[in-house]
């Protein structure tokens, strides 16, 4: 679009803002996207007019944000596409991680001073919460890239900019990362933009991935001493699940994440409890294959001891949970609905939604010691109530 094309859209929409928070009718609709950021943004009370939250980090913050950010292995590829472009002296690239805080800010000096008395700075909050409808902010509430152009951003100080962000995740486990953004002064908006900030997008999220499978190569050489001197089948994963190397069992390339003190069902293997490994996890089945338990409702808070692996581990469950287990025990290999399991706790059977919600709680502290449809113990599990009231 020309100069002059973004000169007079930059003038519709000001009226359109103008007129939206005013309460009158505008001469057309915000697009969607707009209209939804700025009803979230009123019902926050974000002042258009005011200067908005945006007290930064202090730089030791920001610093320690990148350190445990894994856009740190990736924001060189980031910055090297975006500002290889023929028109970056006109903008900035602005990487943020997940709660919308800058952690990278990158471009044009002249911009950056722009940038700078917007408060549009390393260590700044830039979610629609802090400073209204932005490109960053608004990304992150509707999971999705957007582009806002002029006045669809609702702070007026905002007005004069340009801004495109797209969410970056983590290709292991899906989990959002953080923003990456391209902004700049309104009237200098290359069409292009938008197709750029995809690609380092893309090119971020597949240089991630390499470095994940290069961990994955380094935890196999890790575990091959192990491996070579082991009888019997068993996975060596890690963090995320990821199989790094298998041995007697066939397996998918990724099973649930294992974590400390949590029983794991693997197909092949039957019930496990996984073993740290520098960089990852052993998991192999328990030494006779079953794991027997014992819950203490003497104690306070109660307590559940599992064993059947190299050492017992021990937990403590809320009486809820307690008792949730408890009926769950007495019913034995047939198990229990939700609907029975709402009438044993609590007299009928309309707690049904409840009662997933706490099976759910209950099986991200037991794993597969608890197996659903219907809810009894797993395959493999033994469980024993001391109670000292029945004794």
């Amino acid at each position: 679009m020309a100069t002059h094309d973004l000169a007079m859209r930059a003038r519709d929409l000001v009226r359109i803002h103008d007129a939206v928070l005013s309460g009158s009718a505008p001469p057309e609709r915000p697009r969607a996207v707009v209209a939804r950021s700025w009803s979230r943004v009123i019902s926050l009370g974000v002042d258009p007019d005011g200067r908005n939250g945006r007290d930064p980090l202090t730089p030791a913050d920001v610093d320690e944000r990148r350190r445990t950010s894994r856009l740190a292995l990736v924001i060189d590829e980031i910055r090297e596409l975006l500002l290889s472009a023929a028109d970056a002296s006109n903008y900035l690239v602005v990487v943020t991680d997940a709660d919308g805080i800058v952690l990278w800010r990158s471009g044009s000096p002249r911009v950056k001073r722009q940038a700078d008395g917007l408060g549009f700075t390393e260590g700044a909050l830039w979610t629609e919460g802090a400073v209204g409808t932005n490109a960053i902010g608004t990304a992150l509430a509707e999971a999705a890239p957007v582009q806002l152009f002029s006045a669809e951003h609702f702070e007026n100080a905002q007005v004069p900019w340009y801004c495109t962000a797209s969410p970056i995740h983590d290709p292991i486990d899906g989990s959002l990362l953080g923003i990456v953004d391209v902004s700049g002064p309104a009237l200098t908006l290359h069409p292009a933009i938008e197709a750029l900030v995809t690609a380092s997008v893309r090119l971020a999220e597949a240089r991630l991935w390499r470095h994940h499978e290069e961990r994955l190569e380094q935890l196999r050489r890790t575990a091959e001493p192990l491996l070579s001197g082991a009888n019997g089948p068993l996975l060596v994963v890690d963090d995320h699940g990821w199989v790094a190397a298998h041995q007697g069992v066939a397996v998918r390339d990724r099973v649930e994440a294992p974590q400390a003190d949590r029983a794991l069902a693997v197909p092949g293997l039957g019930l496990c409890l996984p073993e740290r490994l520098r960089g990852g996890w052993l998991i192999r089945p328990s030494s006779d294959r079953v794991l027997a338990a014992v819950l203490d409702l003497g104690t306070s808070p109660a307590t559940l001891e599992v064993r059947g692996g190299d050492a017992p581990w021990r937990v403590a469950l809320t009486p809820r949970h307690a008792e949730l287990l408890t009926a769950i025990a007495a019913a034995g290999p047939r198990g229990m609905s939700a609907g029975q399991l709402s009438a044993a706790l609590y007299g009928d059977g309309e707690r049904q939604v409840t009662v997933r919600a706490e099976i759910s709680r209950l099986r991200r502290v037991l794993g597969a010691l608890l197996a659903t449809n219907p809810y009894r113990l797993g395959d493999g599990v033994t469980l024993t109530v001391v109670d000292p009231l029945t004794r």
